[in-house]
């Protein structure tokens, strides 16, 4: 379970941004999670969870935000949010896509006290 990991270094990305701004816990975090990332938010919520106790995240709220991938059709220009694994762009039927977005995971905020 790789989750734990991730939850591992947010917790240390969350205790650098704090010493930089001068605070001393973390409230809320935000992610947005691809679709595509290989990360499984009902685990890393989880992680979270029970990873929290005892570091600046311990009151912490985890939002988390999943996004669909969002492909550019090479053949058409067409660019869309697909709902499935289905890469065929669906308003010319092509396979030449580009994934825009979906792949990835990032921190969106971090509110700090």
């Amino acid at each position: 379970m790789h989750e734990l990991s991730i939850v591992a270094d947010l917790v240390k990305l969350c205790e650098d941004n704090l010493k930089k701004n001068n605070a001393t816990k973390v409230l809320k975090l935000e992610l947005k999670i691809g679709r595509l990332s290989g990360v499984e938010a009902h685990y890393l919520k989880s992680c979270f969870d029970v990873f929290k106790a005892g570091t600046v995240c311990e009151n912490a709220e985890l939002i988390i935000h999943i996004q669909n991938v969002v492909i550019h059709c090479k053949e058409c220009g067409f660019d869309t949010e697909l709902d499935e694994n289905n890469f065929i762009c669906p308003k010319c039927g092509s396979n030449k896509l580009d994934v825009i977005d979906g792949e990835d995971m990032y921190l969106m905020r971090l509110e700090m006290e």
